[in-house]
């Protein structure tokens, strides 16, 4: 008898599931709009879209919530968030890999320093060839400009020639003056970026001394 009872409750609650499944697959939307007003509805309406909505079931219970529409303008600030954000941790990758980059080529400061001499050294060495040039130049633009000013003393007219080569050796000059300006220029932003480069080596040293210990 107890078992003919129990094959027919089992009986009954299989029966029941296929109701109950029913039931619970059913969903309303449910927002509020702009008055703080709650609203149901059986479908999907543009109100619902456009202040957000939550899918409920038939016991009430909240399983999905979808945020509402963004305007244009919140479109294109989001869009320009989500870039800067991706820049800022390109940024912080790219950080890191010079950082490991760094400490694998140099393992001590000393080898780091002489490294940073070296490429001094380099500026060093264009600015001290430039200066060789230009003083060349200089001296070729004053010859000509002693011979051009020995015509003029003699009352006659500059020939056309010379005052051509006196225009282009003043191009040349200030050219080479240019480019010796933009070296120095180089060699100060160069100064400034080793020490802080430098820096940077010595905290990631200490850093990762430290780590052992940790």
């Amino acid at each position: 008898m107890h078992k003919f009872l129990s094959i027919f409750a089992a009986a009954a609650v299989i029966a029941i599931l296929p109701a109950h499944a029913q039931n619970s697959s059913s969903v309303r939307y449910k927002w509020h709009d702009d008055h703080g007003l709650l609203h149901y509805s059986d479908s999907l309406s543009a109100e619902a879209m456009k202040y957000g909505y939550d899918l409920v079931n038939d016991q009430g219970l909240v399983i999905q919530h979808v945020a509402r529409q963004l305007t244009p303008e919140e479109r294109a600030a989001a869009n320009k968030l989500a870039a800067e954000q991706a820049a800022t941790r390109r940024a912080e990758k790219e950080r890191a890999d010079a950082d490991a980059q760094m400490l694998s080529a140099y393992p001590d400061e000393e080898s780091f320093r002489i490294s940073q001499q070296q490429a001094l050294d380099t500026i060093d060495q264009q600015i001290h060839t430039t200066e060789i040039n230009l003083r060349s130049q200089e001296n070729a633009l004053t010859d000509l400009l002693s011979r051009a000013a020995d015509i003029e003393r003699s009352k006659s007219p500059v020939p056309h020639f010379l005052a051509e080569s006196i225009a282009r050796q003043r191009d040349v000059v200030t050219d080479q003056r240019s480019i010796l300006q933009r070296q120095q220029a180089l060699r100060a932003q160069t100064v400034q970026t080793q020490a802080a480069q430098l820096a940077r080596y010595r905290e990631l040293q200490a850093a990762q001394k430290q780590e052992p210990s940790q």
